[in-house]
């Protein structure tokens, strides 16, 4: 899919490929020519003004709007916070927990959507684990089968970070809704790589440095309304609770909307980056995003497949799959095919599973190009010895 009129525009745009081929999304993103831009624009202006100059805040109302607009969400739904377990460790710590309630959650997730809950056992609370056949294959079925009558909430990731494999959050969602059960979502995986409904979600975390193509530590956090009572701010300042002329009250009243979970100043540089990014997300358009995404992956795939590697994540033909291609050669190890990737500046995640075995994680987006690909797969066929054409 082609999104630059010629290579001197993705040039323009996205100055990393000049130097490399960045395919490594899936952890710390680079920042777009716009993001960049954008930020540096703040601080500029900062040093002429104090940093919330009159814009501010209109621009932060506008940020909110675009990520309300990612996501299908209500703009008074949306607190601008990050990183992901920020979020996470508001929603498992807000909720008002009972001796012997249940949470359901992936034990071989990213540890920023485990710790949350396996830590709520201090307070009574019985977490249970998912055992999926295969990494990261969460399916309705399975999470059914672990609810109880006294299973309170499921913690998810949107996507495995390591396998690659997307869940089907809409189908998990009206379950546990049919169940009366809480959704939480992770979705820093695939938040701005894939289009993205919170209809059945109660709560959501993603951080802008992955797929949104952002800075670190400003994300989007999401509260459905109809969960403001249940979840209570646990970060206390004179942002989110009610302070007339910054005056401190006798009682602790919280702001109508998601701003009662920012406690004080925000990341202000970070949000303008954020706001930059998510305007160019929205402007291309989701489905276009990820088509260009699947695009490299898939081709990267077959390339890869040729030259003798195996994979973890789902095959080209998987409509659970996502932007991420886990893969390891059975004859030469990781580490040192890896290497031959740094050499040659190509930039991707060097990863262990849970038995300790290393994997090489692609994690490509829409601007990287097939062109791109090619070189990958030239590299990685001469790092296992295997001409080609």
């Amino acid at each position: 899919m082609r999104f630059f009129r010629d290579e001197s525009e993705r040039r323009r745009e996205f100055p990393v490929v000049e130097n490399g081929i960045f395919l490594g999304h899936a952890g710390v993103t680079i920042l777009p020519r716009r993001v960049a831009d954008s930020m540096k624009a703040h601080a500029e202006t900062s040093c002429h003004q104090h940093q919330e100059f009159g814009e501010v805040l209109q621009d932060v109302a506008r940020t909110r709007s675009l990520c309300a607009q990612l996501i299908g969400a209500h703009a008074d739904e949306i607190a601008l916070l990050g990183p992901t377990s920020l979020g996470l460790s508001l929603f498992a710590n807000g909720l008002d927990w009972q001796p012997g309630d249940e949470v359901v959650y992936y034990g071989d997730d990213y540890p920023a959507n485990v710790y949350p809950w396996t830590a709520l056992a201090s307070r009574g609370v019985v977490p249970s684990a998912l055992q999926p056949e295969e990494t990261g294959d969460i399916t309705p079925e399975l999470v059914e089968a672990a609810l109880t009558p006294r299973t309170r909430l499921v913690a998810l990731a949107s996507c495995h970070y390591l396998s690659g494999r997307r869940i089907n959050v809409e189908a998990i969602g009206r379950l546990l809704r049919s169940k009366g059960v809480l959704f939480s979502l992770d979705a820093i995986q695939t938040l701005g790589a894939s289009p993205l409904d919170v209809e059945f979600v109660d709560f959501l975390s993603a951080d802008a440095h992955k797929w949104m193509l952002g800075p670190m530590a400003m994300g989007v956090v999401y509260v459905a309304r109809r969960n403001f009572e249940k979840c209570r701010p646990t970060l206390l300042g004179a942002w989110n609770v009610k302070s007339p002329d910054f005056i401190a009250q006798e009682e602790i009243v919280f702001e109508e909307t998601a701003r009662r979970y920012e406690p004080g100043v925000l990341n202000v540089s970070g949000m303008y980056g954020m706001k930059a990014s998510l305007e160019m997300l929205l402007e291309i358009g989701l489905e276009n995003v990820q088509s260009g995404i699947f695009e490299n992956r898939d081709y990267l795939e077959r390339k890869l497949r040729m030259l003798g590697f195996e994979f973890m994540s789902p095959r080209a033909d998987d409509s659970m799959k996502s932007g991420i291609l886990t893969t390891r050669h059975p004859e030469v190890e990781s580490g040192a095919i890896f290497c031959k990737l740094e050499k040659a500046d190509i930039v991707a995640s060097l990863r262990k599973d849970h038995s300790g075995e290393k994997w090489i994680r692609f994690s490509p987006h829409f601007y990287n190009n097939t062109n791109e690909m090619e070189k990958v797969s030239e590299i990685m066929g001469g790092a296992v010895g295997v001409r080609y054409d």
